[in-house]
């Protein structure tokens, strides 16, 4: 079992920067990736970016170049870090790490960009 505890969102006005970090807890053998992703209301939820264990990274084109996503194996954390924000990046942003052939969610956290 794994457990996530996620933070950093909140509101921001555009051009700004959030950092946003997941501390995994428990068993964290066999831990394959972890990453971002994020769902606005009235949408599916979308990769935002991940990293594999080999620290090999990939992000959604629409964040390209703004977001980057770090990991910390000693903490156990993943962190992203967003810069020049977006009305369009208003979303729910969910920490996820794949273990093995199971998958672990967050509870989400809410990055909202307005002015």
């Amino acid at each position: 079992q794994v457990r996530l505890a996620e933070s950093g969102g909140g509101l921001v006005q555009p051009g700004g920067s959030l950092n946003l970090s997941c501390t995994a807890s428990g068993d964290m053998r066999y831990i394959k990736s972890m990453g971002w992703y994020r769902q606005a209301l009235g949408n599916q939820r979308e990769l935002v970016a991940s990293v594999n264990n080999r620290g090999s990274a990939r992000y959604a084109d629409s964040v390209k170049g703004r977001f980057t996503i770090s990991r910390d194996n000693a903490k156990n954390t993943v962190y992203l870090q967003m810069n020049s924000l977006k009305p369009e990046d208003t979303a729910v942003y969910f920490c996820r790490v794949v273990r093995g052939q199971a998958d672990y969610w967050g509870q989400g956290t809410q990055v909202t960009v307005s002015s």
